[in-house]
């Protein structure tokens, strides 16, 4: 004991803790377990605790020293560092100090100037060293009582770690251990979900102790730790944050983690209110492509939504739920299969395609004007529900918008241009459509010319109880319209009608005793274009649905937005 008491007062001198005496941690688990809960114990120090691990910072290019005791001769040692955000250089050295502290038996420290000069700190006898980003570790059978230091450097960036000392490692168990094939296998391959399958730690079902299994999954490269992932996910989720320059912290002092201290005094000491402490620790949301997912005690784990034709690696961490610590498997990459490659339609100049687009499916079109052009025109009249269009010129998007109904769209030109069209079908279910693409003037286009609001206005001041009055926008181009009508019931609504109706479909497939008339009209104002039509011969209190289609030269037709109306009942 007076041995270790001469360690004990050596440390201190060697710290530079002044003359408030700080006790160095044991392996006596009653004590060990009062002295980590003890925040003023490790408070500001570089005393590395017995068999607990701690996490700490380094700035760029400033070493960090840290100091632990082995207490009797011939006792076992274990150090493991592990580096999260970069490649760490450590050293681990035996400290030269006299084996005695004098004044033995008054039972009185010396006073610390008289400490100072019989403590003699030299390079001391180096045990290992290490450059890299692996997790690594320094272990022996027998090593002899003294004071040891670990120093660590960071020369690429500011940087956090985390480091386990013990010198009983047979019986402790810090760090899950791996099987004997410690590799993550993909056992299936598709174009947007990778199945994932490891064999299980024996840490678990040997050891009794709680694991669980978190997967990691990025499109960068592995990770070697748990800490290299959460510091590459989000500087705000990783262990700590980075003090300020000149402060250092024990991983016990729990308030720089976020953690609001429980005694006031002690915030007030530190300087940082909790309300500062809670703002400084929120996490906040950030997208990133790289994901954490934990999922239990299961080995074998499906990762869905991922993108096809990519390449992804897969990390799996087996993590002591009690501790915390986490030990990596050999991870694995793996690219998702390509999408099915569909056939392109090849759209010709004035021609109307008819197209077919399952539920959630997606159909291109390729067209490739064969002269010079200063402008495309693009119709797509969706007949059923609306769908995603997105045209590419020569690989630049030129638009991607939803289209529902009919719509007409102008591209500018280029020559030798050739443009793609996606087409996604709606979530509801299947979609029919026409689309046409062509150079030509617009006397010349197949689809009627179409005004930009083609619904049907009814006048209420005007219904009677046999008659409605309705209006309608034209063109400048002279075009047939016919209006048609159908009695409905009175709870007859939108979503029935959007149901029931194919809006491709033409005149040609109405009744005719629904025909009201057709008439030609035009007007060279477009101010003056509008229409107005009075419907004859209705029955009171009744609901009518009218349709008016316009007719182009080539007879396609297109139909506006259908309006409901209602008789008066009483007149």
């Amino acid at each position: 004991m007076r041995q270790f008491k001469g360690w004990s007062v050596a440390l201190l001198v060697l710290l530079g803790l002044g003359t408030l005496a700080q006790k160095l941690p044991t392996r006596d688990e009653g004590l060990f377990q009062m002295q980590i809960r003890d925040k003023s114990l490790f408070h500001d120090s570089s005393v590395i605790p017995d068999g607990a691990e701690i996490s700490g910072y380094l700035f760029r290019d400033t070493p960090k020293r840290y100091y632990f005791v082995v207490e009797e001769d011939n006792t076992p040692l274990s150090v493991t560092v592990t580096p999260c955000d970069a490649p760490l250089e450590w050293k681990l050295t035996l400290q030269e100090l006299p084996e005695e502290a004098s004044g033995e038996g008054s039972g009185e420290p010396e006073p610390l100037d008289q400490q100072k000069q019989q403590v003699t700190v030299d390079e001391g006898t180096e045990l290992f060293t290490y450059k890299g980003n692996d997790v690594e570790s320094y272990v022996a059978t027998s090593t002899p009582s003294g004071l040891y230091q670990l120093e660590l450097l960071s020369t690429e960036k500011d940087s956090n770690f985390k480091v386990y000392a013990t010198t009983t490692p047979e019986s402790d168990q810090p760090y899950p251990e791996l099987p004997y094939d410690p590799r993550v296998d993909v056992t299936a391959l598709g174009r947007t979900t990778v199945t994932l399958a490891w064999k299980p730690t024996p840490t678990g079902f040997l050891m009794g102790q709680p694991v669980q299994y978190c997967v990691v999954i990025n499109k960068e490269h592995n990770f070697k730790s748990m800490c290299a992932a959460e510091a590459k996910i989000s500087i705000d989720d990783a262990f700590m944050l980075a003090p300020k320059p000149g402060r250092d912290f024990s991983p016990f002092d729990f308030a720089h983690f976020g953690f609001v201290p429980s005694d006031i005094g002690f915030g007030k000491d530190r300087g940082l209110t909790s309300n500062k402490i809670s703002r400084a620790y929120t996490v906040k949301p950030k997208a990133s492509d790289i994901q954490k997912v934990c999922i239990g005690n299961k080995n074998i784990f499906t990762v869905s939504d991922l993108k096809p034709d990519t390449q992804y690696y897969f990390d799996v961490f087996a993590v002591n739920s009690a501790t915390n610590t986490s030990t990596a498997y050999v991870g694995t990459f793996a690219r998702t299969k390509e999408e099915a490659r569909q056939k392109t339609v090849e759209l010709k100049d004035g021609k109307v395609s008819d197209v077919f687009i399952k539920r959630k499916g997606s159909k291109f079109l390729r067209f490739a004007p064969v002269s010079s052009h200063q402008r495309v025109t693009l119709f797509v009249h969706t007949c059923l529900d609306a769908v995603q269009v997105q045209v590419r010129r020569d690989g630049k998007l030129l638009l991607s918008q939803n289209v529902e109904g009919i719509r007409q769209f102008q591209l500018r030109g280029k020559p030798k241009a050739k443009y793609l069209i996606r087409l996604r079908g709606s979530r509801k279910g299947a979609s029919t459509l026409k689309v046409l693409a062509t150079t030509r003037p617009s006397s010349k286009h197949p689809f009627p010319s179409l005004p930009e609001d083609t619904r049907i206005k009814a006048f209420d001041k005007l219904r009677t109880c046999s008659s409605v009055t309705v209006a309608w926008l034209g063109t400048q181009d002279r075009n047939k319209y016919c209006i048609y009508r159908k009695e409905v019931a009175d709870n007859y609504g939108e979503e029935q009608r959007r149901r029931e109706q194919n809006q491709c479909a033409g005149p040609e497939t109405r009744r005719k005793s629904e025909k009201v008339l057709c008439k030609y009209f035009h007007s060279p104002n477009l101010q003056k274009a509008v229409t107005t039509e009075t419907i004859t011969g209705l029955e009171p209190g009744k609901t009518y649905l009218l349709d008016v289609y316009v007719v182009g030269h080539s007879g396609h037709s297109v139909k506006y937005q259908s309006k409901l109306v209602k008789t008066r009942k009483y007149c």
